[in-house]
């Protein structure tokens, strides 16, 4: 018969209140409560987004799952900060989430459902993105990204595929205005395979960044040597962000 021994379990370690605010002080941010301040919020966490996402190798979801580490660390609140949100657009306005639509089976046509890979929200969202509270979670966006990244089996990151995403974002960001309200969207590129032919050629990634700046969506860039960050957006002046690059495009 084997043996068996006892285990002993201690206690969980219990951290004095101040003592955990020392060790953890995101927890207890400060809410982002404006598009600007959520934006500048991003910029400031890319350079640490960069540092993370060069130090290990991996597929889009490890990435995304980075990029939010990075966004907490960074001060956003975990109430405000959601990845991979179900949200549901009724009767789409714009022409391509209408041919999405359209693409559905009768009985399920009607609305599209986007899925935004990082999405960052007033506070008034109260940290519930439930399925059951796609519409709130429509409304209450300030922020929203996609990731790609440069993990492909046999193959590299497409600028055809990030320029569909950048289409996506831009007419989400419209089916809000459409409906009185705003999003700021963004495209965050991680191809930080370590070999050049796994990674975008600069032609490509060119074309993909110059798809960004004309659908108005912020567009960020890494690579194992080069970065590049354009926000699409103009902070104030009387806020300025610290950028921390190795090397910034163009």
């Amino acid at each position: 018969m084997a043996q068996l021994h006892a285990v002993r379990v201690g206690e969980p370690v219990r951290l004095a209140p101040e003592r955990a605010v020392e060790t953890m002080p995101e927890m207890w941010a400060p809410p982002v409560r404006n598009m600007v301040d959520a934006v500048r919020l991003v910029a400031e966490a890319w350079p640490l987004i960069v540092e993370e996402c060069r130090s290990a190798l991996g597929g889009e979801l490890h990435y995304q799952a980075m990029a939010y580490h990075c966004l907490r660390r960074a001060g956003l609140p975990a109430t405000q900060l959601g990845m991979n949100v179900k949200q549901w657009i009724d009767a789409p306005a714009t022409p391509l989430f209408r041919a999405l639509d359209s693409r559905k089976e009768a009985g399920f046509r009607g609305g599209f459902e986007p899925i935004p890979d990082i999405v960052i929200f007033r506070p008034a969202i109260g940290g519930d993105w439930r399925r059951r509270n796609r519409q709130a979670t429509l409304r209450h966006m300030l922020v929203a990204i996609e990731v790609k990244a440069s993990e492909r089996a046999g193959g590299r990151l497409r600028a055809g595929e990030i320029i569909r995403d950048i289409r996506k974002l831009a007419a989400h960001r419209d089916e809000l205005r459409h409906r009185g309200g705003d999003v700021h969207p963004m495209m965050m590129v991680i191809d930080t395979a370590p070999l050049a032919d796994e990674r975008m050629p600069a032609a490509k990634l060119k074309l993909a960044r110059a798809a960004a700046q004309a659908q108005g969506v912020g567009f960020l860039h890494v690579s194992p040597t080069t970065t590049c960050m354009e926000l699409a957006m103009v902070l104030p002046e009387e806020k300025p962000v610290q950028f921390a690059f190795d090397f910034m495009m163009g």
